[in-house]
This record gives structure tokens, C-alpha cells and sequence, in this order.
């Protein structure tokens, strides 16, 4: 059962509830459920601003797919695929604030979408181009981090900071169920607890570490790991984008307020690839797929605005026009990116250039002069 520990803000349950108790608004069939705790957080969500966030999942689903389509036409070296995921990611991104700031793993394409990255700096790293895709002072949102977990611990440090600076910014990290097995992430909850940092730990569970199922790692939800840190966490419909929308808001206000970190556990299924290196089809069982497509973030939120007659088919041609126009915009994009100059993989290494790294580059330097033409 759920355990109403309040910290100062909103009032968010401590989850130690079985694995089918999930914080769902909007149903698989499309069925907005009422809810008295969580209702009044999202009251000024209206069916227009429902169709917003409708269209945001279009979009990001519609450029995920035109990147995988590169992928496999030699344009990008990799691409992780986020297909499923949309809801957790525009939910919980829509929630943000612009002074806010947003550490990622390599997933959160729909994220940085929110966050302001055009289609172009969507392609800078996969198509290898640059170190990053965009200046994370300008959106809020650090370059994606590779190393499983480590962005928790950027993360808290980062929040700690907020609270140092005397500001109310709040701070996301980002991860998946497997990143939940890192030492890095607990090492980060921990210390995000005992310094009470307002910083959001945002586990975006897709069924899937790589090819490891979670039920091999997590013998209980993932979300009842946090209580015993004493961070307060909950477990929501990763596919349902208005309860998504609503635990960050919670959250949010909690770390605004100086109640300290949240834990989310947005349940979810990625219905493609861990990246476009591997082959789902050797370890997935097509009848769970089947299930969890029943469960499509998109399809269930079209069905509840066709119903309420909030989403004519011309409103969602106008939608779907805007999603083929930003990954054209994407393709073109990757199609222009310049190719960089071989000794620019040397610079921004360190601040300051060191003597071993000056001798690198020199080395290279006289490599690339024995090619024909000598000049690098």
C-alpha cells in the first residue's frame, strides 16, 4: 500500500505498492481516470494543451524514425532508437522550467527536442561531426552522457550548486533500468539525500538493459529503492504522457521548496532497439511486444482527444505535416554537416593544452603528412 510521507510542496505518495499499481490518468483504451491526489496538479491541462503534447510525441517519434532510417543508410554511425518512450520523455520535459537544467543518457532525443536542439544538432555526435550537438548553457540540457549512470552524479552536483547560488532552479537526470544497477547512480542518491538536492532522479524503466530483462536486477520495482535512501519516488504509466506530466510537476515543486529529491520510475517498453547495432528480435518475445503495443503513448492519447472531439482529422494531418517538415529539416541538416578537420579531434580535450596531448596531435600531425598531398 502507499505511504503519504509529506515533504514540503506538493504531496507525492512514497511507493511500496505492488508492480501493477501505477499512476495512470489516461488509460490504455484512452479513458481519462480521476484521480484526487493528482487531478488538481494538472487542472490547467485543457484538451489544446493536451493536442500540444499529442503533437510533441508525433514529432519525436516521426524524427526517431527518420534517424534510424539514416542510420541504415550509412548517414549516422549509430542511433539509439526511443520508440515507446515518448510519453516519459515529452511528460516529464514539458514539466521544465527554462532555468532548469537536464543531464541525459544517449536516449533523450525527444527530451532535447523539448528543451529547444534543432534537427541539425540532433545529428552532430551520431553522425560523428562534433564532440556535441549543442551549447548545454543555451538549452539547459548537458550533451548526452554515455557512461551508464554518470550523469546522476553530475546531476546532484549540479542541483547542490543551485542551492549554493540561493536559486530555485530544479535539476533532472535522466536513466534507464540499468543504470539503476550502477554504482554511480546510488552513490548519487545517496549523497542527493543526505544534502537534501533538488534534483529529480528520472528512471525511465523500458523493460530492457540492452538485452537483460529488469526482472533479473530488480527483484521488487525499481522505485522502492529510493525510500530506503530516503528520497521519496513513485512509480507512473511510462506510456501515459498527462500522469507523466503530473509526478514531475510534484516533483518539481518538491526540489523548489526544499524538500529534496524525488525518485521517478516511469514504466515503460522500448519497442526497437537498444541501439541501431543490436537485434532485438534474438531476445524479445513477440507476444510481450504485442502487449506493450496495445499500450502505445500515442495511440491512447489520440483516442481520448478524438473522443472528446478535440482532435479532427485535419488538426492531426496539420500535426502529422509539421513532424515530415522537421525531419526533412533533419535530414537536410545531416546531409550539410561539414566534415571535421582530423586534428580538431584534439581540441577541448582538456581547458588548457597539455604537453602529452601537444605531442599527440604533433605525432598525428606527421602521420597524416605521409598521405598524398601532406596536409591535415
Amino acid at each position: 500500500m502507499l505511504r503519504t510521507d509529506v515533504s514540503p510542496g506538493l504531496a507525492l505518495p512514497i511507493q511500496l505498492s505492488p508492480p501493477e499499481d501505477l499512476l495512470q490518468l489516461v488509460t490504455p483504451e484512452g479513458v481519462r481516470r480521476e484521480d484526487p491526489v493528482y487531478d488538481p496538479v494538472v487542472a490547467d491541462v485543457d484538451d489544446e494543451r493536451l493536442v500540444g503534447l499529442y503533437a510533441d510525441m508525433v514529432v519525436v517519434r516521426r524524427f526517431d524514425t527518420e534517424a534510424t532510417a539514416l542510420q541504415r543508410q550509412g548517414q549516422l554511425g549509430l542511433w539509439p532508437p526511443l520508440l515507446g518512450q515518448e510519453a516519459a520523455q515529452i511528460g516529464s520535459a514539458r514539466a521544465l522550467r527554462t532555468d532548469d537544467f537536464v543531464f541525459t543518457s544517449y536516449r533523450e532525443n525527444g527530451v532535447a527536442y523539448c528543451r529547444g536542439a534543432s534537427p541539425t544538432d540532433l545529428m552532430r555526435v551520431w553522425r560523428g561531426t562534433a564532440l556535441a550537438g549543442w551549447d548545454p548553457r543555451t538549452i539547459g540540457m548537458a550533451t548526452p552522457q554515455v557512461m551508464i549512470g554518470a550523469q546522476t552524479l553530475h546531476a546532484t552536483g549540479y542541483a547542490l550548486g543551485c542551492v549554493k547560488d540561493g536559486v530555485d532552479s530544479a535539476v533532472v537526470a535522466y536513466f534507464g533500468d540499468g543504470a539503476t544497477s550502477k554504482g554511480d547512480v546510488h552513490e548519487a542518491m545517496v549523497f542527493a539525500a543526505s544534502f537534501q538536492a533538488p534534483v529529480i532522479f528520472f528512471c525511465q524503466n523500458n523493460q530492457w538493459a540492452i538485452s537483460e530483462p529488469v526482472g533479473l536486477q530488480a527483484q521488487r520495482p525499481i522505485a522502492d529503492r529510493a525510500p530506503g535512501m530516503g528520497i521519496p519516488s513513485i512509480r507512473v504509466d511510462g506510456n501515459d504522457v498527462l500522469a507523466v506530466l503530473a509526478a514531475t510537476r510534484v516533483a518539481l515543486d518538491r526540489a523548489r521548496t526544499g524538500g529534496g529529491p524525488t525518485f521517478i520510475e516511469a514504466v515503460t517498453y522500448r519497442m526497437g532497439p537498444h541501439t541501431t547495432s543490436d537485434d532485438p528480435t534474438r531476445y524479445v518475445d513477440p507476444a510481450v511486444k504485442a502487449e506493450w503495443a496495445a499500450k502505445d503513448p500515442i495511440a491512447r492519447l489520440e483516442r481520448l482527444l478524438k473522443d472528446r472531439g478535440a482532435l479532427s482529422d485535419e488538426r492531426a494531418a496539420e500535426i502529422a505535416q509539421t513532424a515530415d517538415a522537421f525531419a526533412t529539416q533533419m535530414r537536410e541538416g545531416c546531409y550539410g554537416l561539414p566534415d571535421p578537420e582530423p586534428l580538431s579531434v584534439f581540441d577541448h580535450v582538456f581547458v588548457e593544452p597539455t604537453a602529452p596531448l601537444e605531442r599527440q596531435r604533433s605525432q598525428y600531425g606527421a602521420y597524416l603528412d605521409m598521405f598524398e598531398g601532406g596536409e591535415h
